[in-house]
């Protein structure tokens, strides 16, 4: 006898399965998709327990006709091609013929459906792809499936499947990208009782926009309309400023369908070109009109995949209308905000911590590149009076310039100018065996002529930065290995206000300021949120956060998170939070946009979050948004301290984003590059 042999209806159907039904959102995608392609005006979602427990899809549409709706269970019945040309014209969102059937085999399915107005129509059940019953009920013009026990009778399937948010999440978030591409349809979604979609069917995309990336969004979106030959492109593009950690909020519908195409993305990045910050992306939708000659949807089974056969000309589009777009608009956003009208609440907070008062004298002005005699004289004059304008610098400066505080919380007399240091438990700590200290004996070390009044000056001054720097607790070498000796540098002056300029005996150094600074920072917010509840300050008034419906349910399971990183959330109705405490020590004016990041950065993650990692990135975020600058001029005394908290950093060499604070050119370099060396 032969092997091969005809496998039964019921076991291709659950191969079939296989590749159709992935997941609950694969079902609700099939249902949904048949109801748009059933001419419906309004459409009703019905969820529960991320859709393993339910799921009910109903529609107002041309509905089965009573001989068709057995038939629609069969495998490969459908109503949408005839021939094999047809394949090459696709005009609807399913065309297979494999979704009931594939669904109804592992599942418990209900049918009722009406093709007339008259109130008779017929329901089907099938269990395990077994038809159970066929009869006559009373059913309005449409359709309505009702899926239970989803993977019933493959428990290997359900073993697998994720929890119930991260299930729900896949199915609202296929029903947003669907809402945008029929914004002529009124959508609802409920899970487990509760709203999560409702949009009103009036064909106002921008209404889909803002109803599902909340209202903030949908006032900064930019209208964009271009035709060609081949293709007609609508839709909405965001202003730079509004932008997100990942691509979830770009929507690429070809033809009603949502599609996924890298090509199509990356033309949309490029007509943003240097407009976005590193590694964020805007929100956008793009709704491309073509003939479907020009697109293959057969590509995958979910049909999410497609491939253009003139994809060079549509990315070309693309790219070209979206820079001729923004090239039109003034993109510069608002940073100051109005005055709070009389009688209005205003955020504040209360600084209890007790500092020098400031001298009244004005800071010196600061050349873009300061010479060797001019930082030398500054430094006499500042070093001799002690009073730089503290009260009229800005808050990246003052961090730089704040008094020591000793454990007993009493200032301790020190230079104005001298680094900020706070003795909590959880505070960084620079740890006493500061390379610049250990260097300044050796005989490598760079020095002035003693006989110099003026290095004699700088001498001094340097000494007691030094004297300052020795009262720091010290830190166990053993939390972190120890990274070669950080070199003892003098700034000589600063250029375009974003490089300082040092130099020793072994070469020139430039440092990024910028980058200099973001490292300190992160040490000291990455200690800081070790112990964050204790330093956590409730709000006057509380900070408004909105979200997704979808986003809101993975907010709202995360919230103990949060708190273990100091911010405190509450769900205020609806997708709204309200952050009611977060650490005082969160750089002033981006406490917003610090927890939104932290919350975005949360979204993200796929996996399961870990607390160690999320008080990492909020560290970023606080030492990115705290730190001086480009173009922004310092005196010498405060480039000298800048690089005396650099050198007793743990990792003084690199930012927290890997980008390099130091580049050095050696003497002979030097030498070699004037030729007094062959």
């Amino acid at each position: 006898m032969g092997k091969i042999q005809l496998l039964s209806e019921h076991i291709a159907n659950q191969i079939a399965a296989g590749e159709v039904v992935e997941r609950p959102s694969s079902v609700v995608k099939e249902l949904v998709e048949n109801s748009v392609d059933a001419e419906s005006t309004r459409i009703d979602v019905t969820i529960e327990e991320g859709g393993l427990q339910l799921i009910r899809v109903s529609d107002n549409g041309s509905g089965m006709a009573l001989e068709d709706c057995e038939l629609a269970f069969q495998r490969h019945a459908t109503s949408k091609i005839a021939t094999s040309k047809d394949l090459f014209s696709i005009r609807t969102l399913g065309f297979r013929g494999e979704a009931l059937p594939s669904i109804a085999s592992v599942s418990k399915l209900e049918c009722v459906t009406s093709s007339t107005t008259d109130g008779l129509g017929r329901k089907v059940l099938i269990e395990g792809g077994t038809i159970r019953s066929v009869e006559e009920t009373a059913a309005s013009r449409g359709t309505e499936v009702t899926v239970r026990d989803l993977f019933y009778n493959t428990p290997a399937r359900l073993k697998y499947m994720k929890t119930i948010q991260t299930e729900l999440g896949h199915i609202s978030d296929y029903l947003y990208r669907l809402a945008l591409a029929h914004p002529g349809i009124a959508f609802s979604l409920k899970h487990n009782g509760n709203v999560l979609l409702q949009t009103l069917g009036n064909g106002d995309l921008l209404q889909v926009i803002a109803g599902i990336y909340g209202t903030a969004i949908g006032k900064q979106m930019l209208p964009l309309q271009v035709e060609s030959l081949d293709y007609t492109i609508s839709g909405f593009v965001a202003k730079p400023e509004m932008t997100r950690a990942n691509r979830g909020g770009i929507s690429t519908i070809v033809n009603g369908r949502y599609v996924r195409n890298f090509a199509l993305n990356q033309a949309l990045l490029q007509g943003y070109h240097t407009l976005l910050p590193i590694n964020r992306f805007p929100v956008a939708v793009l709704q491309i009109g073509m003939d479907p000659s020009l697109v293959d949807v057969n590509v995958h089974p979910s049909k999410l995949e497609v491939r253009f056969s003139k994809e060079a000309e549509l990315t070309a589009l693309i790219e070209a209308e979206v820079k001729r777009l923004f090239g039109r608009q003034v993109l510069i956003p608002q940073g100051v905000k109005p005055a709070a009208p009389k009688g209005a609440y205003v955020q504040e907070q209360l600084d209890l911590a007790r500092t020098l008062e400031p001298a009244p004298a004005p800071a010196p002005k600061q050349q873009s590149f300061t010479p060797t005699e001019m930082s030398i004289q500054n430094a006499g004059q500042q070093r001799e009076s002690k009073a730089q304008s503290f009260a009229e610098a800005p808050p990246q400066i003052k961090e730089i310039l704040t008094p020591y505080r000793s454990d007993s919380g009493k200032t301790s007399e020190v230079p104005a100018w001298t680094p900020r240091v706070e003795s909590t438990k959880s505070t960084f700590t620079p740890a006493v065996s500061s390379p610049v200290r250990t260097q300044s004996t050796s005989s490598n070390a760079y020095a002035p002529p003693s006989g110099n009044p003026r290095s004699a000056s700088i001498q001094q001054q340097r000494r007691t930065n030094e004297a300052f720097m020795d009262l720091l607790p010290a830190t166990t070498d053993s939390e972190t290995p120890k990274l070669p000796a950080f070199p003892r540098l003098d700034p000589i002056g600063q250029m375009h206000g974003t490089y300082l300029v040092a130099q020793n005996d072994e070469g020139l150094f430039l440092i990024d300021q910028h980058a200099a600074h973001e490292r300190i920072n992160y040490e000291y917010y990455y200690e800081r949120f070790g112990n964050p509840a204790e330093a956590s300050q409730e709000l006057l008034v509380p900070i408004t956060l909105e979200f997704t419906p979808s986003e809101a349910g993975l907010i709202a399971d995360k919230l103990s998170l949060f708190e273990q990183a100091g911010v405190y959330m509450e769900a205020f109705g609806g997708n709204t939070f309200l952050v009611r405490a977060h650490p005082h020590w969160f750089p002033s004016g981006e406490e917003k946009g610090i927890v939104e990041e932290m919350c975005e950065w949360v979204l993200s993650e796929k996996k399961a979050v870990d607390i160690a990692k999320l008080r990492e990135k909020a560290a970023i975020m606080c030492s990115c948004k705290a730190s001086i600058k480009a173009n922004q001029g310092l005196s010498v005394l405060e480039m000298e301290t800048l690089i005396d908290r650099l050198a007793s950093c743990r990792n003084p060499y690199t930012c927290p984003h890997g980008r390099p604070i130091v580049v050095s050119f050696t003497t002979y370099e030097l030498e070699k590059m004037f030729k007094r060396v062959m």
